[in-house]
């Protein structure tokens, strides 16, 4: 394109999804440019898939070419709330939401599935159970279980009586809940129903022996136009410059040894944490980037808590915002805090 080769929607529909990766967010940009200066830069379908892609690149900011959009339908709605849900701004999502009442546009049941997502990344609990309860009342939408796993992230949910049989993935919701928030014997009663409903959920979490092909922890960095992988174990294990991790003690970290599930003692345990791949790109990041520089990290596999927590701790350290993608969500960390409120 950059010839005068023309494209035509087919094509900006294949870009838009191929581009969909924080890894390459300056690429997304191009497509952007190469789009208004196309004949089919007001195709709605197109201009959805577009905000999409800016959602998955983190940029929330570059979605709101949402905001120009000639024509908008239901579908634009819902991918501007999920992307502002997924990355950790839930309030800002629920804006758009009341945006979109006051503008006359009726909630469908995909609505309110983003509400709710919107909630909980917001912890707004109590407005939460507001916009549950006027699915039906206000609207005669009848909540489906999808919608009442929506509401595992709001606590004042936790433990109240279904009316439906919970599914595996509901209990793995409150696991992960519980897990969060230190309650260990709760955690192991989730697990155990859990596993009990899925069987096949039980190896993402025990190691049984013999062990089996599991997948390797990858996290990828983005920097100075290419791609460096980090995988946990790694050759970088006896690079002196991670040693600096242990720095972090200093501002507050504690380890926490439960996210190592081999059977080695507590010391072994703390070392092994400083090994995980997220924290080798990061380490790698810090040392050969720019100071202040934004790093954008992308793992293959759901970020443990203790990696969570040591994030925020390196993000207060070094004044930077690391962005994390992991199998759940996007994970803004800055000034010692999260995006997710720690919920993920």
């Amino acid at each position: 394109m950059d010839k005068g080769v023309k494209a035509y929607a087919n094509c900006f529909s294949s870009l838009f999804e191929l581009i969909g990766n924080p890894k390459i967010l300056e690429d997304a940009k191009k497509v952007h440019d190469y789009f208004l200066q196309s004949t089919c830069r007001s195709d709605l379908r197109l201009n959805n898939k577009e905000i999409e892609m800016y959602v998955k690149c983190a940029s929330t900011t570059d979605a709101r070419v949402f905001d120009h959009m000639p024509d908008r339908n239901t579908d634009s709605w819902h991918l501007m709330i999920n992307g502002y849900a997924d990355n950790g701004l839930g309030d800002d999502g629920l804006q758009l939401f009341e945006q979109m009442r006051e503008l006359g546009l009726k909630p469908n049941e995909q609505t309110f599935l983003a509400v709710l997502s919107a909630c909980g990344s917001a912890q707004a609990t109590e407005e939460g159970f507001i916009h549950f309860q006027s699915t039906e009342s206000e609207y005669g939408i009848s909540s489906g279980i999808e919608h009442y796993e929506g509401l595992i992230g709001l606590k004042s949910i936790l433990r109240k009586k279904l009316p439906f049989e919970p599914t595996a993935e509901i209990w793995e919701a409150l696991r992960n809940y519980a897990r969060i928030h230190g309650d260990v014997d709760l955690e192991d009663y989730d697990e155990e129903l859990m596993i009990d409903l899925d069987p096949s959920k039980a190896v993402a979490y025990k190691i049984p022996t013999p062990p089996p092909k599991k997948r390797t922890a990858i996290s990828m960095l983005d920097g100075k136009n290419r791609i460096s992988e980090f995988r946990n174990p790694t050759l970088y294990k006896d690079d002196e410059k991670l040693k600096t991790l242990k720095a972090m003690k200093g501002g507050g970290y504690v380890p926490d040894p439960r996210y190592v599930l081999h059977d080695i003692d507590q010391e072994a345990k703390e070392q092994a944490l400083l090994y995980h791949s997220e924290r080798l790109a990061i380490a790698f990041g810090l040392i050969s980037t720019p100071a202040r520089q934004t790093l954008r990290i992308i793992k293959n596999l759901r970020v443990c808590g203790d990696c969570h927590n040591a994030i925020k701790i390196i993000s207060r350290i070094v004044g930077r915002e690391l962005i994390v993608r992991d199998n759940k969500r996007f994970h803004h960390f800055k000034d010692g805090l999260c995006s997710c409120g720690d919920y993920w």
